[in-house]
């Protein structure tokens, strides 16, 4: 249920003495240092600022696949993921095969990964794995590439992973549209569903994007190693919102995951150079994205994989990824903690 996993934010801030306004925001005006929302006044409020961070997230770019919208459900924001649920809920009534899917652009691989092999321990717990092929379709040149170039034996990881659970995978190719039965890749090799599951690329906020000194094509910032914009000292952008480069070219594109560890680490870094700033030193903290380390915990239904590298992208000189049910256990300890940690506002616990 959603409420097990949402909880007001508004006590947390105000605790911290924040002032929280939930708002759209409208308008940034990079050179008047002020940001616009809106409200009940005819021309919204504008609230200037010394320093502005930018976290504004992703949008899902769904019309990069015709019919994704209409035959396909996300889980990539909690709507769509309760979409997702009723329509497993409907599944069940009339169970058939199954289509885990990420397209071409995409970069959020583990999600896509972590529903794959849940998905195949929900079936197997509702007693219908032997009645339903499930396949993985996924615009990476192999598997385990994650969007972040792969690590040691992961591509052999996967492919154990997949034969053990009697997976078909369709790799290194764009999805040609949706249909309401079927995913039809290009060439048109149809791959048939009762239930399909597709991860989107990602673009950012229209409200960033109408910024053009701050904003690359797709509603990113484009920023230095210190976090800040490439023009303005006085704005940062973490998280997905901050534009990251592709050290590499593949036959189908695919994008770079930003979400979690990399988000705090860009936080961090943020946070310890506006600090510097407010005591009239150069913010002195920086941290290319590449160099950010890749940490991460896959879950697998009852089983996992616990990814871990020395650098987010290649080159490398450490990366491991290690499976087994301690993964799984992992996961869930760190939901709850996290959970329990930032519903009762102990924002400085780690």
């Amino acid at each position: 249920m959603s409420e097990d996993i949402t909880f007001e934010v508004a006590p947390t801030f105000e605790g911290h003495g924040i002032e929280f306004v939930h708002a759209e925001a409208t308008a940034i005006d990079p050179d008047r240092r002020s940001v616009t929302v809106a409200d009940d006044t005819p021309d919204g409020t504008a609230y200037g600022y010394d320093y502005l961070v930018i976290a504004t997230g992703y949008r899902n770019r769904l019309d990069v696949v015709p019919g994704l919208a209409d035959n396909a459900v996300t889980i990539t924001t909690l709507p769509d993921a309760i979409k997702a649920g009723e329509a497993w809920q409907r599944f069940l009534e009339a169970p058939g095969p199954v289509v885990v899917a990420a397209t071409q652009g995409a970069g959020c691989f583990g999600a896509a990964y972590e529903f794959l092999f849940n998905m195949s321990h929900q079936l197997r717990k509702a007693g219908i794995k032997k009645r339903v092929k499930l396949t993985y379709v996924s615009a990476e040149p192999f598997l385990g590439h994650f969007g972040i170039g792969g690590l040691p034996h992961g591509e052999s990881l996967l492919k154990m992973f997949l034969r053990k659970e009697n997976i078909d995978a369709h790799l290194d190719g764009p999805i040609d549209h949706v249909a309401s039965d079927a995913v039809v890749l290009e060439g048109g090799t149809e791959i048939p569903f009762a239930y399909a599951m597709v991860v989107p690329p990602f673009v950012g906020q229209d409200v960033v994007r109408r910024v053009r000194t701050l904003s690359d094509d797709k509603g990113y910032v484009k920023v230095r190693d210190t976090y800040q914009s490439e023009k303005y000292d006085d704005v940062y952008a973490v998280g997905v919102a901050a534009a990251v480069d592709v050290p590499w070219q593949t036959p189908t594109p695919v994008g770079v995951p930003k979400t979690g560890f990399p988000t705090e680490v860009m936080a961090h870094t943020a946070a310890a150079n506006i600090a510097a700033q407010i005591r009239g030193e150069k913010p002195n903290r920086s941290k290319a994205f590449g160099d950010i380390k890749a940490v991460c915990v896959m879950d697998a239904g009852n089983n996992g994989v616990i990814i871990l590298a020395d650098k987010m992208l290649p080159p490398r000189k450490h990366g491991v990824l290690i499976p087994g049910p301690q993964a799984h256990l992992m996961k869930l300890g760190f939901e709850k903690y996290f959970l329990w940690k930032a519903r009762h506002g102990y924002v400085t616990l780690p």
